[in-house]
């Protein structure tokens, strides 16, 4: 994660140096803002990858010598079946169109979007304190 912490740090020297040279050459404040945005969000992550990083132990991307092989493992559990996030991108669609066609439209996308949520939350929850 170091590595990384030391690309978003980098990249918000950039990014900070680009948006002054903007703001200056160019006299539009809605790139400038956008620039400067982009500044504030490449410096908290590469803050947050920085100090996380600290707290972790060293991963295979901050061995030089290491291999592909070395990053290898079990990267966490992922729901084969689920059809949540299917219904959630239904609900989410009809939010979006609710902009173009007519807020009405949002009392249809809300329920389906919070029961999606739901649905995905919960999906493996079975009675009190259990996790299968």
């Amino acid at each position: 994660m170091k590595i990384q912490g030391k690309m978003f740090m980098w990249l918000s020297v950039f990014l900070l140096i680009m948006a002054v040279i903007y703001g200056w050459w160019s006299k539009e404040p809605a790139g400038t803002t956008a620039l400067f945005l982009a500044f504030g969000l490449a410096i908290m992550i590469g803050f947050y990858l920085g100090f996380t990083a600290k707290r972790v132990d060293v991963g295979a991307q901050d061995n030089k010598e290491a291999d592909v092989a070395d990053d290898a493992g079990e990267l966490g559990f992922f729901s084969p079946h689920s059809w949540q996030p299917l219904f959630l991108g239904i609900g989410g669609a009809f939010a979006f169109l609710a902009v173009a066609i007519g807020w009405w439209l949002m009392y249809f996308a809300m329920p389906l979007i919070l029961a999606s949520i739901w649905g995905w939350v919960f999906e493996y929850y079975r009675g009190e304190n259990r996790t299968q």
